[in-house]
């Protein structure tokens, strides 16, 4: 097994040198720079990264727990976080927590014994999550969702607002009879959407009957069971607010199933967008996340909030990003049906 004082000796330099080049210090002119890195190619060399984390109590490593890995809006923030940190020179550990609480605290009890630098999470449900890693002061960044009574850093979408922006889009079509299915109400996400949505219904004057307040859990079956009995009310919505991707595909699924036109006899919006939003038949209006920006920007104050950590620092700057939306107008939406 090749070490670093062989690299050292290839390269003609010192180990000094050698060690201020991997662990990417900036005083090291480049040409030795190179020098090293291409001794280290030529002796297919890779430093040990258990011993050098016990040396600097670092292992470079973060954890992401998601709730959904089948939801196609966690994989593309996975695809940011991934992207982002392996320019900042970590890397990841995943898991998936499958919207189940115990689970999420098994994985983060794994994460905390591999001892990663900090962890990105979308809590299932309530503050445990936070109470763990905050009881053992430990980088913790919330993404997408976070529990009720939350306090710490996070990168969140302005749920509120985009609901609020969908909703005044069907309503511009002239819809008065709008139905919402909601996510999970005990998280921010879940929460803002129907805030939004009650608020544009207010400012247009426009009532939220009971029945028309649908509460799903993000889950595709909760989506179908909340669409079958919208759709088939005495007097049905003509236009449905779906609360994300997963649910949508259930009520689109309801739709087919009761021979209900789209958007013909209901109009459907629904939160997220991806590839098969606009490969629909009805190519779907949505809101569009930045799923890609809120992984870059997670890991991003992650590794602010580890290295005030470990300088023992408090930071000042912002602990919540708030990103916009964008909605998307397709034709799952139209001006309601008039016969």
């Amino acid at each position: 097994m090749q070490t670093i004082r062989d690299v050292a000796r290839l390269a003609g330099v010192s180990v000094a040198t050698t060690s201020k080049v991997l662990n990417k210090k900036a005083s090291v002119r480049p040409k030795l720079v190179k020098r090293v890195v291409s001794a280290m190619e030529a002796l297919d060399y890779h430093p040990d990264q258990v011993a050098r984390s016990l040396k600097t109590r670092q292992t470079q490593t973060i954890g992401i727990v998601i709730p959904d890995v089948t939801n196609p809006f966690f994989t593309d923030v996975i695809r940011g976080v991934e992207s982002e940190a392996r320019v900042q020179g970590y890397s990841l550990i995943f898991c998936d927590s499958n919207e189940d609480p115990s689970l999420e605290q098994t994985n983060l009890k794994m994460l905390f014994s591999r001892r990663v630098d900090g962890v990105l999470l979308a809590p299932t449900e309530a503050n445990a999550a936070q109470d763990y890693l905050t009881r053992r002061r430990f980088p913790l960044v919330f993404f997408d969702r976070v529990p009720p009574g939350f306090s710490g850093s996070a990168v969140v979408t302005d749920n509120l607002g985009a609901a609020y922006d969908a909703t005044r889009h069907l309503i511009g079509l002239g819809h008065e009879r709008i139905a919402i299915i909601t996510g999970r109400l005990n998280l921010s996400n879940g929460l803002d959407r129907l805030e939004g949505f009650r608020k544009a219904l207010q400012q247009a004057g426009l009532p939220l009957r009971d029945e028309y307040l649908q509460r799903g859990d993000f889950q595709l079956e909760s989506g179908h069971s909340c669409g079958l009995r919208l759709l088939q009310l005495a007097v049905p919505p003509t236009a449905i607010f779906c609360c994300n991707n997963q649910m949508t595909l259930g009520l689109m699924r309801a739709l087919g199933e009761l021979g209900v036109a789209c958007p013909g006899r209901v109009s459907v919006l629904g939160f997220d967008d991806f590839d098969w939003a606009a490969n629909f038949s009805p190519r779907l209006t949505t809101v569009a996340q930045p799923t890609l920006e809120m992984g870059k920007q997670a890991v991003q104050m992650l590794i602010r909030n580890i290295k005030s950590f470990k300088e023992r620092v408090n930071s000042d700057e912002e602990k919540v990003v708030v990103l916009k939306a964008e909605l998307r107008g397709r034709d799952s939406t139209a001006a309601p049906y008039s016969g």
